[in-house]
């Protein structure tokens, strides 16, 4: 039996927990937590000290992460406590935080997610059409499975179960993944009529293009605050979240990451 390639996003019924670190680990400026950097949104600096969002997480020079969702980061810039942390972030930098960043940023993350899928369709990577990803999920073919926010819960638990059965879940409960995108979001991102499901093709040989889609899902859900986004993207198993430590707090005051 196939060790099942994904785990849960959260655990907790409020949405709260990030996704326990499990590779390269970042820690959330406004927080403290520490988490994949998957799970994080990065902050990037203008050389002009206008602050951007960075959802593919490659801006040259110097950024913040932050792991708070939407309502958060609005608080937090409302309150000018978003400020301060990317203050002692940057160094004292001279910075320029846009009124609008929340909205920003879930724009960033929805246009990196959606430019990811394209590619990763051009690519021969993306099986569409709920009897194809049946087919393919039975067979153990598809590595994630993703949902449109409007399908019928009768269509994903057809392929839920389908999914199941190919990773060697039956009985888990796992499911796939419902994008805070709708139909039509998808059918404009892909070019094609009616994207209600897809599914990533990978095996457990190959998850590359999986890790690829699912750390762009992972990050607008973990943003968005989804509620029925019920799957996360990477290999293991399900973790504690982390813990938001007093001393997790102090020691994120002065931390940036620079890549």
């Amino acid at each position: 039996m196939r060790t099942p390639p994904h785990e849960r996003l959260s655990a907790d019924s409020d949405g709260s927990r990030l996704p326990a670190p499990a590779g390269s680990v970042r820690r959330c400026i406004l927080t403290g937590q520490g988490a994949a950097r998957e799970a994080l949104l990065r902050l990037a600096i203008a050389p002009d000290g206008l602050v951007l969002p960075d959802p593919a997480a490659k801006a040259p020079g110097r950024g913040a992460w932050i792991g708070v969702n939407r309502p958060e980061l609005a608080a937090a810039l409302a309150d000018g406590r978003l400020r301060r942390a990317l203050a002692r972030a940057f160094k004292g930098a001279p910075l320029t935080l846009p009124a609008d960043l929340p909205e920003q940023a879930e724009a960033a993350l929805v246009r990196h997610l959606c430019a990811r899928l394209g590619l990763e369709l051009r690519a021969g990577h993306l099986v569409l059409g709920a009897a194809r990803i049946a087919d393919e999920a039975r067979a153990g073919r598809i590595a994630l499975l993703l949902h449109a926010r409007d399908a019928s819960a009768d269509g994903r638990r057809k392929l839920d179960q389908a999914w199941r059965v190919g990773i060697g879940a039956e009985g888990t409960g796992q499911c796939g993944t419902v994008l805070p995108l709708d139909r039509a979001a998808l059918s404009v991102a892909l070019g094609r009529d009616n994207v209600v499901h897809l599914g990533v093709a990978g095996h457990a040989g190959d998850m590359r293009a999986a890790s690829r889609v699912g750390e762009a899902v992972s990050r607008l859900v973990q943003f968005t605050g989804d509620q029925r986004a019920s799957a996360a993207i990477e290999t293991g198993r399900d973790a504690p979240g982390c813990a938001d430590r007093p001393q997790d707090r102090a020691a994120a005051q002065d931390e940036y990451v620079k890549d």
